[in-house]
């Protein structure tokens, strides 16, 4: 299957199309893509060896690890991989890199009583399964109402790669919505804007009228506590889901 990018443009198309352009269309578009001469799964460790050796454990390492693990290398070639790479690249760098793919390479949350631990890892509860609104989620999500009278309140909880559709909160003053941040980790993203990582503690300001969606990142569980700002004449328009590219070149 062809590698398709559109991350460059998406992030840096306005400020530096060239760029842009060199990375989806040259990077991505043509060298992965020569799979004749060299595997993706071939690429992928060429790529993760070259990151690992300048340091660069960013998120833009976390996804060519994920692309690794999607690619064929398993776990325990991943440790043998930075096991070796260590002794030229250097101990420190090799630590930082474990942290990352261990995460990467662990069992998947959601089988591995991963709901649990996260609801472990937070004061709010869970609740319950989400259906009411399943029909605008890509995946399971849960929904806990904290408070309904005054200021609605709830905590939302999103298990690994769920994620809610495009949606714009409507109103004719006021409205919009906040989200803090409470467990695990996840995504924030407003139309035609890179997407943001979010983490415990992270307050997220969403005025009226601006098109986004939120979730979890692929690797955790996330829950942030969503709060109603006040307005008059609000409503919630809920959009087209966040396809799988889509969300893809939005978290890498």
């Amino acid at each position: 299957m062809a590698i398709k990018q559109i991350a460059g443009r998406e992030a840096l198309g306005d400020f530096a199309p060239k760029f842009a352009q060199l990375n989806d269309d040259i990077l991505f578009g043509e060298v992965w893509n020569r799979t004749n001469q060299l595997s993706l799964r071939d690429r992928s460790l060429v790529t993760v060896t070259a990151l690992l050796a300048q340091g660069l454990t960013d998120s833009s390492f976390r996804y060519h690890l994920e692309s690794a693990k999607n690619n064929g290398i398993t776990k325990t070639e991943i440790s043998e991989i930075l096991t070796h790479a260590a002794f030229y690249v250097g101990w420190s760098k090799a630590w930082a890199a474990f942290r990352m793919a261990k995460e990467v390479w662990a069992e998947s949350p959601a089988k591995a009583g991963g709901k649990e631990a996260h609801a472990a890892s937070m004061i709010f509860p869970i609740g319950q399964p989400n259906e009411a609104y399943s029909q605008y989620f890509s995946g399971r999500s849960y929904l806990a109402p904290l408070s309904t009278e005054q200021v609605g309140v709830y905590n939302v909880t999103f298990e690994p790669e769920c994620r809610n559709n495009w949606h714009i909160h409507h109103a004719k003053t006021g409205g919009g919505q906040i989200l803090i941040c409470v467990s695990g980790r996840g995504f924030y993203q407003e139309w035609g804007k890179r997407a943001q990582e979010l983490f415990p503690g992270d307050v997220i300001n969403i005025p009226a009228g601006v098109k986004h969606w939120h979730g979890a990142t692929p690797y955790s569980w996330f829950s942030h506590l969503a709060i109603e700002v006040p307005g008059e004449e609000t409503a919630n328009e809920w959009l087209e889901p966040v396809d799988e590219t889509d969300y893809t070149n939005a978290i890498c």
